[in-house]
């Protein structure tokens, strides 16, 4: 189906980021998902070529658009040709509005520049030990004493983690307030007390950088408060609904990408000397895949048209997250399938392709969280 969303300057662009990573980062796949860890000079390539902060103002390095199509061919193109691990996406889609709408003069002046050009890579903190989607329920406090906070406790699950620069940690600065004296704060790598614990082992993407932090008396100026102290909560529900638009993007690109590579493993490969595509079962198999991939694109292409305008709701973006992710689970375990035994062998790329699927119904909020915050919005 025809696509209507993208404009000459977006095709401009997807053509610039496949180049990217064709180039700077398809090479490495192997080599970064056994090392369990990107090179972080291409950080600073993707800065250099203009795939980092395009929404931070002109003066502190970006171009000052705003335009969450460009996001989505970064993600597109990521999955497209078969790119491992890199956390573009975070940057872009989930840090640039702390970054660029509720930081101070200053912060930006401090900040920005690095984060455009690749130098500051940057992570949000939220989730906790005994805290994943729950996120009224964090631990983490952070103490005010004269010009500072002192921050203790711990976060999991963190992308970026082990590469970061810059950690916007999610804390209580009034633990006795509950949601309301939840803040949000600025931590630099190498402020004493930080550390950056083990590289979670996950079942899938190896290559993308997951850990734990700890923060034990941390001792953070108050000019890194970002936003209004106490208004974290609200700060971070007001930005969920883009990462988990982001997130759909990311599914639907990974839905395409399987089918794509089954489609062509369908017409190649021969069983009882035919090609296994042209069995009924599998031909039917790949048509109802197709389907489904082509829906999801254009639901999701309407939800990033409403983010565009302000439109899109949180209920919204929750429908998007977890149809997208549930659906893209059912396409890529199918397209295994129709790999055979060869779907189950690490080289070939679909294995990895389901690997990495699987966590995309849990982060950004479990399929059962989204679902009830789209039931409660029906009255329920």
């Amino acid at each position: 189906m025809r696509r209507t969303l993208f404009e000459p300057e977006h095709e401009e662009f997807r053509s610039t980021v496949r180049t990217f990573f064709e180039k700077e980062c398809v090479p490495f796949a192997a080599e970064w998902e056994r090392d369990g860890k990107v090179d972080r000079e291409v950080w600073r390539k993707a800065g250099a070529r203009g795939l980092l902060g395009w929404e931070v103002p002109e003066e502190f390095g970006g171009s000052g658009i705003s335009d969450f199509r460009f996001n989505q061919i970064l993600s597109e193109e990521y999955w497209a040709t078969g790119t491992v691990g890199v956390g573009f996406a975070l940057q872009n889609d989930i840090m640039a509005p702390y970054m660029i709408d509720l930081t101070t003069d200053e912060q930006k002046r401090r900040w920005l520049p690095g984060f455009v050009s690749g130098d500051m890579i940057t992570a949000i903190a939220m989730s906790e030990p005994g805290a994943g989607s729950d996120v009224r329920g964090i631990a983490t406090t952070a103490r005010r004493e004269g010009d500072e906070y002192v921050i203790n406790g711990s976060k999991t699950f963190i992308s970026n983690g082990l590469l970061s620069d810059l950690v916007m940690v999610a804390c209580k600065t009034d633990p006795s307030a509950g949601h309301k004296g939840m803040s949000l704060i600025m931590v630099e790598a190498g402020t004493p007390g930080f550390t950056k614990g083990r590289k979670l082992d996950k079942i899938g993407q190896h290559s993308a950088d997951t850990a734990e932090l700890h923060f034990e008396d941390v001792r953070v100026p108050v000019e890194n408060l970002i936003g209004e102290e106490g208004k974290g909560f609200y700060q971070l529900m007001r930005n969920l609904p883009k990462e988990r638009l982001g997130i759909a993007v990311h599914a639907v690109a990974a839905s395409r990408r399987a089918y794509e590579l089954t489609l062509a493993y369908a017409k190649e490969r021969e069983a009882f000397g035919q090609a296994i595509g042209s069995f009924q079962v599998n031909r039917h198999a790949l048509a109802e895949i197709r389907a489904k991939v082509e829906v999801m694109e254009v639901y999701l292409d309407q939800c990033v048209l409403a983010a565009n305008a302000g439109e899109l709701t949180s209920e919204e973006a929750a429908s998007a997250k977890w149809w997208t992710t549930e659906t893209q689970w059912e396409v890529v375990d199918r397209c295994l399938q129709l790999h055979g035994g060869y779907g189950y062998i690490n080289e070939y790329e679909i294995a990895r392709l389901w690997r990495d699927s699987r966590v995309q119904r849990l982060y950004g909020g479990t399929t059962e969280i989204m679902k009830d915050l789209v039931g409660r919005s029906m009255g329920l």
